[in-house]
């Protein structure tokens, strides 16, 4: 059965790589629905199916590890895999993600994350 994924995050550009990558990976994806922040998000898991959600952590109005506790506090939604991207340097905000039920993070390198985001938009 094809997944439904969730990408999240405040920058269009960035949500857009995110689905081409996801596109190319060959996972058997149905759909990929985008969401600007966590208010967002919910509004879309409210109305869709989603099988895997990919979320930033900083964002505004509601933040990825708001989203996070939101979604694991849900009997509804808590079985959702949650992959956390961050540029985060700190560990303190990926612990936090990882404490709150994270199935698992990315890092977007900080110092390279145009050249990253460029690299994987050509692929």
């Amino acid at each position: 059965m094809d997944s439904d994924v969730l990408v999240v995050g405040d920058s269009a550009a960035v949500r857009k790589i995110l689905t081409r990558v996801l596109r190319q990976t060959g996972m058997a994806i149905q759909t990929i629905r985008e969401a600007g922040d966590g208010q967002e998000a919910l509004a879309l898991l409210a109305e869709h199916r989603i099988d895997l959600v990919l979320s930033d952590i900083n964002m505004p109005k509601m933040d990825g590890l708001q989203l996070l506790a939101s979604l694991k506090a849900s009997p509804q939604w808590q079985r959702i895999p949650v992959v956390m991207i961050t540029t985060e340097g700190g560990e303190t905000k990926v612990a936090e993600a990882v404490r709150l039920g994270a199935t698992g993070y990315v890092h977007k390198p900080n110092n390279s994350r145009r050249s990253w985001w460029e690299s994987c938009s050509r692929r």
